[in-house]
């Protein structure tokens, strides 16, 4: 993919299954999309339950991955997946998959024209373990829909075991793309970590506030941590301290 092909479709995904986020989510994030993606682009949602969702969204089902998952497993992000469909419900073009609970800080276009077959976050260094430098964080990632459906097949073929094998589908992704030459990975500044990126150190995160890191496109949550939480300055976790984080407030909102 090249920056020598502006006018091709451009899609931005999401995904929402279960009760963990609502509709607000979407809407939220479809709005910091317009906000900062200039020209033509189609919003998607793949999704088990459309209510609430705005109108400028395209919903579709989650197509169906058979897990198998034994009463009280959790099914993890496996059903992300499904994103690499051969055929996406007729979507062509280029996609930029966003999770929900992103933050967009900064533009969006370079996401689209950036060189590489696939392009994901570098995980950040405090998840590494041995073998595991390649893994992506698969917050944010861009493809080509339709060119990668291998991932999808091999998976469904041996499903079972790669769910042993690898901690998630970020891991297993990560290991099945870059076997093939065709992972690579967005500049590190793009795609920062709220909970290690902006989060003073102790003990300034008494007195300063969340940052913005600098050149941040998109912020990532994970963690215990999501939008709402750095709103109200609020951790999920015993012995920690946050100050309320104004900017995500600003940015966080569903007026496009």
């Amino acid at each position: 993919m090249s920056a020598e092909s502006p006018a091709r479709e451009r899609h931005v995904l999401c995904m929402k299954w279960g009760v963990k986020y609502g509709p607000e989510y979407v809407n939220r994030l479809y709005a910091m999309a317009r906000r900062r993606l200039t020209g033509d682009f189609t919003f998607v949602c793949l999704t088990d339950d459309a209510r609430g969702i705005r109108p400028e969204v395209q919903c579709h089902p989650i197509p169906h991955l058979n897990l198998n998952l034994k009463s009280g497993e959790r099914d993890g992000a496996w059903k992300k997946l499904t994103t690499f469909e051969a055929d996406l419900y007729g979507l062509r073009g280029v996609a930029l998959f966003l999770d929900l609970d992103v933050v967009v800080v900064g533009p969006l276009d370079d996401f689209f024209t950036r060189p590489g077959e696939f392009l994901i976050i570098r995980d950040y260094p405090r998840f590494w373990r041995a073998g595991q430098r390649v893994v992506g964080n698969s917050s944010v990632y861009r493809f080509e829909l339709g060119a990668h459906a291998d991932v999808l097949r091999r998976f469904r073929a041996n499903m079972a075991a790669l769910m042993r094998q690898y901690r998630n589908e970020q891991d297993y992704l990560s290991h099945f793309l870059h076997a093939q030459g065709k992972l690579g990975y967005w500049p590190d500044a793009w795609c920062p970590s709220f909970k290690y990126h902006s989060i003073p150190r102790w003990p300034a995160n008494y007195w300063r506030a969340p940052v913005i890191p600098l050149d941040a496109r998109i912020v990532v949550f994970h963690g215990e941590i999501n939008p709402p939480d750095a709103i109200a300055g609020r951790r999920n976790k015993r012995l920690a301290y946050m100050r309320p984080a104004p900017w995500v407030r600003s940015a966080w909102q569903d007026l496009a």
